[in-house]
């Protein structure tokens, strides 16, 4: 029986020892290692390795090597994987016993691999095997790193309802009001499907926490040239999905990790500590205007008030704290006027939106209300920030620095 490679012993940590990937340090006849993280994918594990060895032995024969990690799969899929290895000895199995998540188990593939071209796929045939044909031609023309993109070209997805796009389209979003220069670069930075040169990446310490490994190499990588070719996200044929709550909550610590550690904390965390400000003022006022033992108001009433306050006092701490840099350059009243108007414009529509996705959360997902709501917050809290920060305070942000980042 074909030895299955254990996990490396050095410990994956995200704050103190990050993942490095070694240079070459000799020349090397295997020109692509592709990694393919897997765990309980034994219904489709055996189908993909043939198909993209198929693939690579056309284009890449007897210079590529295929690298499956799998994170000790109750349903056996190292072991399906291990009895393909005496077929095909580009095959490589990796079985971690102790470490689990896709991203730091693309990193032990890449720590283990010999290409002088880096990549990775998942293991569900979600990402079409057949797609490698068209990514490697890209390397060759001279790309450091080329994405599988869903939102380009011929790219999309096969039946995702209305919600899961959402979900989708507002995980992007949150990441371009967190790392604009980092989400811009690319049409789909939550791809999981994408080849890179090993030098772009050599030495560089990389922390990725969760799912989203792309991530990282677009904002510490050393990646110059990017292409980007569209494909057909297919729907899950067996198994069940890995995204999770816990999955949404790391993505989000992710980013945030990633902002402070590139130094890059920004406006947004102004505008978020301003926003708290504004549920205090909220919460207090609703219960002095509503209260029985106070003014005793009807509740509709009350919350109007309570709520166009909290968006005042919003404004006037967003105006001169959190976006100072750019109301500097319209300074006056009847600038501010307009500034509030816009700002307090958006704010009504985020709280429709907020209120929208609530029931579509709740009622057609089934996600519990109060989850739902938490979400709805989050993501109204994004539409605020990055429409605001685009239309109530653009133009002079706009002379300040065209097109840039002033965060």
């Amino acid at each position: 029986m074909p030895h299955v490679a254990p996990a490396s012993s050095t410990h994956l940590q995200a704050s103190a020892v990050p993942i490095q990937i070694p240079p070459l340090s000799q020349p090397s006849s295997v020109q692509l290692s592709l990694v393919v993280p897997t765990y309980n994918e034994a219904s489709s594990i055996c189908s993909l390795i043939r198909q993209l060895c198929a693939h690579l032995d056309m284009i890449l024969p007897g210079a590529y090597e295929l690298i499956v990690v799998d994170d000790n799969s109750p349903d056996y899929t190292a072991k399906l994987a291990q009895e393909l290895q005496e077929e095909l000895p580009q095959l490589k199995v990796i079985c971690r016993q102790r470490e689990r998540g896709l991203a730091t188990a693309v990193l032990r593939g890449w720590q283990a691999a010999r290409g002088e071209v880096l990549g990775v796929m998942d293991g569900d045939l979600q990402h079409p095997p057949e797609i490698i044909l068209k990514l490697w031609p890209a390397i060759q023309e001279g790309a450091d790193l080329v994405v599988g993109s869903r939102y380009v070209g011929s790219g999309g997805v096969s039946h995702w309802n209305l919600g899961r796009r959402l979900v989708s389209r507002g995980a992007q979003a949150i990441g371009l009001v967190l790392l604009p220069g980092v989400f811009r670069r690319v049409s789909d930075p939550l791809s999981g499907l994408f080849l890179v040169r090993r030098q772009a990446i050599a030495g560089i310490p990389l922390s990725p926490k969760g799912y989203k490994l792309l991530i990282e190499v677009l904002a510490r990588g050393r990646v110059t040239t990017i292409a980007e070719v569209g494909y057909i996200f297919q729907e899950r044929q067996n198994g069940e999905s890995k995204i999770q709550l816990q999955t949404c909550l790391q993505y989000l610590h992710h980013l945030i990790h990633l902002r402070f550690s590139l130094g890059q904390v920004g406006a947004f965390l102004r505008f978020s500590t301003v926003g708290l400000s504004g549920t205090v003022v909220d919460m207090v006022l609703l219960y002095l205007l509503h209260d029985p033992a106070n003014l005793g108001w009807d509740l509709i009433t009350s919350k109007l008030i309570a709520s166009e306050m909290a968006i005042l006092n919003n404004f006037l701490w967003n105006d001169l704290w959190t976006f100072r840099h750019v109301t500097r350059l319209q300074p006056g009243l009847s600038n501010r006027l307009k500034r509030l108007a816009k700002f307090n414009m958006i704010c009504l529509i985020g709280l429709f939106l907020n209120s929208s996705l609530v029931i579509l959360l709740s009622e057609r997902l089934g996600i519990h209300y109060l989850l739902a709501n938490l979400i709805a917050i989050g993501i109204v809290v994004f539409w605020n920030f990055y429409l605001n920060s685009k239309l109530s305070w653009k133009s002079a942000e706009a002379k300040l620095d065209p097109g840039g980042d002033k965060s």
